[in-house]
């Protein structure tokens, strides 16, 4: 599977980590309910198909990216970087 990362163009993906769901990058305000936090930190969706995940280019630039891809075909939809720069 190959991965284009927006500042280094296409990668293998073993130069990339995983690091879950981007829903992380939503992350609630300081002030928010305790059960908003929870919904944060426990409650993920697990789709077949078409999700948004964060990655990290470890092996490569260090860009921080957000990845849509089929979790079934493994086909890469999009790529951003997390501050929602395109892919080249």
């Amino acid at each position: 599977m190959l991965i284009r990362c927006p500042l280094c163009g296409p990668r293998d993906l073993r130069e990339f980590s995983p690091r879950g769901a981007a829903v992380t990058l939503e992350r609630p305000d300081a002030e928010a309910l305790p059960e908003e936090w929870h919904a944060y930190l426990h409650l993920r969706d697990n789709p077949a198909g078409q999700s948004r995940e964060l990655w990290w280019h470890g092996a490569g630039c260090g860009a921080w990216l957000i990845v849509e891809r089929n979790t079934v075909t493994h086909e890469v939809i999009s790529v951003l970087l997390v501050n929602g720069e395109p892919e080249q």
